[in-house]
């Protein structure tokens, strides 16, 4: 199939036209079995190279933060559904989630820590979703195998400048370095 072309020539429906059909691949069947292995390099990929965990942290750390604020703000003022550390915790989920289901908090410095909450947590929790959906898209293009790949077909297209010892040693230099790359890759 490398060598095909990618259309195929049909009769002319009239002399002298040029009739062209685009050559189709073999259709692909829909996967009804997960793909396992995929799906395990998926979470690989977005565990190390993408700031997935260190967003996850910093959510975290600021919703148990500003969750004991509020839970000092309003404990023992009168009239609070807010009773304890759950119930704060509850609250900003509420807060950052924008479903607007917990518990009002009653004193001023916990409507200030909720609203503030509410701002920075919906907005680190999107945040860490873009990022991270943006930096898995963009990771094959950030790999360097791609740059490595050009430049040495770049540098190929000048071979004729060359003489035939410095090919020599060209090719002597190329073959030890992909046999020595081949033997660290390869399975033993």
């Amino acid at each position: 199939m490398a060598g095909e072309k990618p259309f195929e020539e049909l009769p002319p429906i009239r002399p002298g036209e040029r009739v062209l059909r685009r050559r189709r691949g073999p259709k692909r069947r829909l996967r009804l079995v997960p793909n396992v292995p995929g799906f395990v390099r998926f979470l690989g990929v977005i565990f190390t190279q993408t700031p997935f965990l260190q967003m996850v942290s910093l959510f975290i750390f600021l919703w148990l933060l500003f969750s004991l604020g509020l839970y000092f703000a309003d404990r023992g003022a009168s009239g609070t559904a807010i009773n304890s550390y759950g119930d704060a915790v509850y609250t900003q989920v509420a807060a950052f989630s924008t479903s607007g289901i917990a518990d009002v908090p009653v004193t001023a410095p916990g409507k200030v820590l909720v609203g503030l909450w509410m701002a920075l947590g919906s907005l680190l929790f999107f945040s860490t979703i873009v990022a991270t959906v943006t930096t898995y898209y963009l990771l094959p293009r950030a790999r360097p195998s791609r740059q490595i790949i050009s430049t040495i077909q770049y540098n190929l297209e000048r071979l004729e400048d060359l003489s035939p010892e410095e090919l020599v040693t060209l090719k002597d230099i190329t073959d030890r370095l992909i046999d020595a790359q081949m033997g660290k890759v390869r399975p033993k």
